[in-house]
């Protein structure tokens, strides 16, 4: 019997057009209803997963939201944090020199707004911030307080052009920061602790849930950590290919209701 079901949101959990289909949301609340567990497992900053919490509702006392790709785990109820691993003005001083060398345009986020030192605006910046509903400032880097905690910071540009820059990132980054694509054009660093397999099993082990009883839904690269570490880790049938090789089960595609499939089959009817 799975007790905790963490689900990915874009791609995964809504649809193309950014919705919670009725079967999904019928599903979830039925899982809910038998006492399971499920927490929304994302990328996004805490600003842009509150629409589908309401909309879940899962805001009540014992739920938990896990975001910034496991950077922050917080009770969406009393808004405790559970655990919070984060980048510090040194990390970013670097890894804006490190951007600019490879001329990579990038943005960062605290736990409230969302930045870009390029002045010259990504519109890649532009639909996170749009996706998100996250305020987005433009602040170079002397303008940023040096007490800033930063949960992320993501390097951004046309897929072919980040595929160049993620192959020239030099070794010593990739030794001290946890590195994943979550888009094709998006490349997330983190602090070298934080993924959501992390977090997810923080949080598992914070409930007294085993890892046999966790059930993990995603479908790009930084799912593959939760995935792997899920007693059942599902991929949705849009998923990349390195996703799919190491899920236990793939489901039908985020236009397909493939979240509201997988509860269905292992869940309500397993």
């Amino acid at each position: 019997m799975y007790k905790l079901i963490a689900i990915d949101i874009d791609g995964t959990l809504i649809n193309d057009e950014h919705e919670v289909t009725k079967e999904v949301f019928d599903a979830i609340q039925a899982a809910r209803n038998k006492g399971v567990k499920v927490v929304l497992c994302t990328g996004r900053p805490i600003g842009g997963v509150q629409p589908y919490i309401e909309k879940l509702q899962l805001n009540r006392e014992e739920d938990f939201v896990i975001t910034y790709n496991g950077a922050l785990v917080q009770n969406t109820y009393t808004k405790e944090i559970v655990s919070q691993c984060s980048l510090n003005y040194g990390d970013l001083k670097t890894l804006y020199e490190l951007s600019v060398e490879l001329d990579t345009p990038m943005h960062f986020f605290d736990t409230e707004r969302m930045y870009t030192p390029n002045k010259d605006i990504s519109k890649y910046t532009i639909f996170e911030t749009s996706m998100t509903k996250v305020p987005l400032h433009y602040r170079t880097i002397a303008e940023i307080p040096e007490d800033i905690v930063i949960p992320k910071i993501m390097y951004i540009d046309e897929p072919e052009r980040l595929d160049r820059t993620i192959a020239a990132i030099p070794d010593s980054i990739r030794e001290n920061y946890s590195l994943v694509k979550s888009m094709p054009f998006f490349y997330e660093i983190l602090h070298k602790s934080v993924s959501k397999g992390n977090a997810v099993k923080q949080l598992a082990e914070k409930l007294g849930i085993k890892r046999e009883e966790v059930m993990a839904i995603g479908d790009n690269g930084n799912d593959v950590s939760m995935i792997e570490y899920a007693g059942c880790g599902i991929a949705m049938g849009n998923a990349i290919p390195e996703l799919k090789k190491v899920a236990d089960f793939i489901t039908s595609s985020n236009n397909e209701d493939g979240v509201a499939k997988a509860i269905e089959k292992f869940v309500l009817n397993g």
